[in-house]
C-alpha cells in the first residue's frame, strides 16, 4: 500500500516521462531506448573535441566495402574508414593552422594530369589526344544522371575530386614543414668530426652467453613490472581471451549412404506417381536421357552440366579407369568425388591434343563482341572470303594482312595467337567455335570461321600428340548433414553450454567427451577474426560487453569457410584499459632484455680491479684492442656491433679505466689510449647537406607524430 501510495503522490511527474517517451517514439521508435539509456553515445569518435558523426561514418563504411567488391570483411572497411576520419580531422586542424587552402583550379589541374585520365578513350579526340573538354562533358552529364535520380557514379566523383584535394592539401603541409628541417654547418661539421675521429682503446669484454640462463630467471612478475615501468612503450588496452569447442555439422555414415543411394536411383528410369496424371509414368534415367541440360535441372542436380572434354588425368584417381574402359552411353558410378556423388555418363570420346598453336586474322563487323566496326556482316563476310583467297597457300601474305587489318593483340605479331591448353579453349572465357575448330581439325587446316568476334581466318600451325578424351554428362548430390544428424550435433552443443553455464570446468568436460580445446588469446576490443574460427566478429562482441564476466560462456552459430557448426565459448581471461596483458609477443620481446640485465648484475660483481689486467684476471677473461674505431662503423674486432661501447670511447678521458658499461652482447671495462681527430675541412656543406637529407627524410613520421599529439577517443566497439 505505502508503494501505492507513492505511486499516486507522483502520478504527473510519471505521466510526463511517458508522454516525452511516447512522442519521441513517435518521431524514431528507435530512441525510445536511447531515450531512457544513461550511456547514449552520439559519435563513433572524437578528434580533438570534434565528433565523427555515427550516420555519415556509416554511409562510408558501406561505400567501402561496395568498392572493394565484398572482398572488404565489415571491420576491414570499418578500420579503413576510420583512419580516413582520423586523417581528415588531424591535417584539417593542421591546415587551418598553418592557413594552407587549395583551389578549384589547383583540384582541375592535378585531375587533369592523372594517367587514367590523360589515357581514357572516353576523353580522347579523332586523333587519339587527350581532350579536356570531353572530360568536362562526361562530367557534366554524370551531374545530369545524378539530379535524375542516378546519383552512384556523381558520388564516387566527388569521393575522386576530396582525395585530390585532400593529398594536395598534405602534399602542401608535408612540404612547408619539410623546409623547416634541415642542419647548420656547424651541425655538418659535428657530425663529420664525430663520424670520424679514430679511436685506439683497450678492453676486457665478458659475454652474456657465459652466463646460463638458469642463473638469470626472468619470472612473469619481472616482465609485468618492467611493463607497468614503461607504459609509453607498451600501451595497455583490453583484452579478452577464450576457450572454445567447435562443433561441425558433418554428415554421418547413414548420411553418406543415403545420398549414394539417392544418385544411384537416377542411373536408370524409374516409375513415379504423377497427381497430374493420377497414375504412374515412366520417368527417364541419365542413361536413357539425350537432353542432359534439362535433366540436371529437372532432377536438381547440385552441379551443372560441364561439356568440356576430359584426360584421363583430369578425372578423380578412383574412377577414371572405369569412365575411360566404358563405351559412349554408358553410366559409371556413383562414386564420391570432393564432397559429391556423382554418377556420370560417357557422351562422347575424341582424340584430342592437349595444346594447340594458332593464329588468325579477323574481321568484325557490327554487333560482335567488343568490336567498334561499322562493317555489315555481309561486308565483312565478303571482305574475309576475299582474304582468304589470297592467303590461303601463302603464309608470308598471311602475316602480312594479319599485322595489317587485326586490331586485337595479335596484330604486329602476323596473328600469332600463341599455345593455347585444352583447358583454357574450353573454359567459358574462351570462343566455343574458335576453340571446335582449333581442336578437331588437324594440324595445317586453315578455313574461314563466325565466332562472337565476327569471321576469322584461323590456321592451326601446330599440335602436341593426340590423346584420348570424353565428355560427360554428370549428375551429382552434395553429401549433407541430415536434419536428425544436425539435431544429435546441437544438442551435443548445447549440453556442454549448459553444463558450462551449471559451473562445471571446462578442462573436465572437454576430457569426459574427448573435445578438443581451442584457444584465443588477448583479443583486442576491435578484433573480428579468431584463430580456428576466422571471423567471428560477434564472438569478440559478445566477449567484450559491460556485463561480461569471467568463466561466462555461450554457443553461437558460426561458419569457417561455407562449413556450419557451433562453437561453445568460454571467457578466461580478462583485462581493461588500465591493465596490461603479457601476451607472446611481448613475453618473447622483454625476457632477453630481462635476461641480459641480470646476467649483466652477476657479471660486474666479478669484473673488479685497478687496472684492465687486474679485470681480465678476476674475470677469467683477456685485454683486447681495439684500433682506428669510429661512430660512423662501430664495430669491435671479434665483438660486432657496439655503437653504446665505441659512443662511450668517444667521450671517456684518456687513459683512465671506465666503469662497467653494459653492451649489446656483453659488459665491458674499457679505457681510451688514443683519439686521433678527424682532418680539419674548408667547407662542412657536403656534411650538412647530408644531414639535411636524413633529417628531411624522416618527415614520413610526420602524421604519426600528429596523431599521437591528438587527443582521440574511439567509440567503434559500441556499434561495430
Amino acid at each position: 500500500m505505502a508503494i501505492l501510495s507513492k505511486i499516486r503522490d507522483r502520478s504527473m511527474f510519471l505521466i510526463l516521462i511517458v508522454g516525452l517517451a511516447l512522442f519521441a517514439f513517435v518521431l524514431d521508435p528507435s530512441s525510445i531506448q536511447s531515450f531512457f539509456s544513461s550511456t547514449k553515445v552520439n559519435s563513433v569518435g572524437q578528434v580533438n573535441g570534434e565528433d565523427i558523426d555515427r550516420e555519415e561514418f556509416a554511409k562510408q563504411v558501406e561505400a567501402y566495402k561496395t568498392q572493394s567488391g565484398g572482398r572488404a570483411s565489415n571491420m576491414q572497411a570499418v578500420n579503413a574508414v576510420w583512419n580516413n576520419f582520423l586523417s581528415e580531422k588531424i591535417f584539417q586542424d593542421q591546415l587551418e593552422k598553418a592557413g594552407i587552402v587549395v583551389g578549384e583550379k589547383d583540384i582541375w589541374d592535378a585531375m587533369v594530369a592523372l594517367p587514367e585520365i590523360q589515357n581514357s578513350a572516353l576523353f580522347k579526340n579523332e586523333i587519339n589526344l587527350f581532350d579536356e573538354e570531353k572530360l568536362k562533358e562526361y562530367i557534366a552529364n554524370m551531374k545530369d544522371e545524378a539530379d535524375s535520380g542516378n546519383t552512384q557514379a556523381w558520388l564516387n566523383w566527388l569521393a575522386t575530386e576530396k582525395s585530390i584535394k585532400q593529398n594536395l592539401e598534405r602534399q602542401a603541409y608535408s612540404s612547408l614543414v619539410s623546409v623547416g628541417l634541415g642542419a647548420s654547418l656547424e651541425e655538418g661539421k659535428r657530425d663529420y668530426i664525430l663520424n670520424n675521429t679514430k679511436i685506439d682503446a683497450q678492453y676486457v669484454f665478458i659475454p652474456y652467453t657465459t652466463i646460463a640462463d638458469s642463473l638469470a630467471v626472468v619470472t612473469k612478475g619481472d616482465i609485468q613490472k618492467y611493463v607497468e615501468n614503461n607504459p609509453k612503450r607498451f600501451k595497455a588496452e583490453a583484452t579478452r581471451s577464450l576457450q572454445y569447442v567447435k562443433f561441425d555439422i558433418l554428415p554421418s555414415e547413414s548420411d553418406d549412404v543415403e545420398v549414394k543411394a539417392t544418385v544411384e536411383a537416377f542411373i536408370n528410369d524409374r516409375e513415379e506417381y504423377s497427381n497430374a496424371a493420377k497414375a504412374s509414368v515412366k520417368v527417364a534415367g541419365l542413361k536413357s536421357t539425350s537432353n542432359y541440360e534439362a535433366f540436371l535441372s529437372e532432377n536438381k542436380s547440385d552441379l551443372s552440366l560441364d561439356n568440356s572434354y576430359k584426360f584421363k588425368s583430369q578425372l578423380p584417381a578412383t574412377i577414371s579407369d572405369a569412365i575411360f574402359q566404358a563405351s559412349v552411353g554408358d553410366v559409371v558410378g556413383a562414386y564420391k568425388d570432393n564432397g559429391y556423388y556423382k554418377i556420370s555418363k560417357i557422351v562422347e570420346t575424341l582424340q584430342l591434343p592437349d595444346s594447340v598453336k594458332s593464329s588468325h586474322i579477323i574481321v568484325p563487323y557490327v554487333g560482335t563482341t567488343r568490336s567498334t566496326s561499322t562493317k555489315t556482316k555481309e561486308e565483312a563476310k565478303k571482305t574475309i572470303d576475299s582474304i582468304f583467297t589470297l592467303v590461303r597457300n601463302n603464309k608470308s601474305k598471311f602475316t602480312e594482312i594479319a599485322n595489317e587489318v587485326n586490331s586485337d593483340g595479335t596484330k604486329g605479331k602476323g596473328g600469332d595467337i600463341g599455345w593455347v591448353r585444352k583447358d583454357q579453349a574450353f573454359s567459358p572465357g574462351f570462343d566455343k567455335d574458335f576453340a571446335n575448330f582449333i581442336y578437331k581439325n588437324q594440324a595445317g587446316s586453315i578455313d574461314v570461321v563466325e565466332t562472337a568476334f565476327g569471321f576469322h581466318i584461323i590456321k592451326i600451325e601446330d599440335q602436341t600428340k593426340l590423346e584420348k578424351v570424353v565428355k560427360l554428362a554428370t549428375f551429382s548430390r552434395l553429401v549433407e548433414a541430415s536434419e536428425e544428424t544436425e539435431n544429435i550435433i546441437f544438442e551435443q552443443a548445447e549440453t556442454l553450454a549448459s553444463n558450462l553455464a551449471e559451473g562445471k570446468k571446462l578442462d573436465d568436460l572437454a576430457k569426459e567427451s574427448t573435445y578438443k580445446i581451442q584457444s584465443a588469446v588477448n583479443l583486442k576490443v576491435l578484433s573480428e577474426s579468431i584463430p580456428g574460427l576466422n571471423n567471428q566478429r560477434q564472438i569478440v562482441t559478445w566477449a567484450f560487453k559491460t556485463e561480461r564476466e569471467l568463466n561466462d560462456s555461450k554457443r553461437f552459430d558460426v561458419d569457417v569457410a561455407g562449413k556450419r557448426g557451433y562453437a561453445v565459448v568460454l571467457v578466461n581471461g580478462m583485462t581493461e584499459e588500465d591493465g596490461m596483458a603479457l601476451t607472446s609477443e611481448i613475453i618473447a620481446q622483454i625476457r632477453p632484455e630481462l635476461m641480459n640485465e641480470k646476467k649483466a648484475t652477476l657479471i660486474k660483481d666479478k669484473m673488479n680491479g685497478a687496472t684492465l689486467d687486474e679485470v681480465a684476471q678476476n674475470s677469467v677473461s683477456v685485454v683486447r684492442t681495439a684500433s682506428s674505431v669510429t661512430l660512423a662503423s662501430p664495430l669491435l674486432s671479434g665483438v660486432g656491433n657496439e655503437p653504446a661501447i665505441v659512443g662511450a670511447m668517444s667521450t671517456l678521458k684518456l687513459d683512465e679505466i671506465s666503469d662497467k658499461i653494459e653492451g649489446e652482447k656483453g659488459v665491458f671495462v674499457v679505457k681510451v689510449s688514443k683519439r686521433e681527430a678527424a682532418t680539419e675541412l674548408e667547407n662542412y656543406e657536403t656534411f650538412r647537406s647530408a644531414l639535411a637529407t636524413k633529417v628531411k627524410g624522416r618527415s614520413y613520421q610526420l602524421y604519426q607524430t600528429l596523431q599521437d599529439a591528438s587527443d582521440i577517443k574511439d567509440n567503434r566497439s559500441k556499434f561495430y
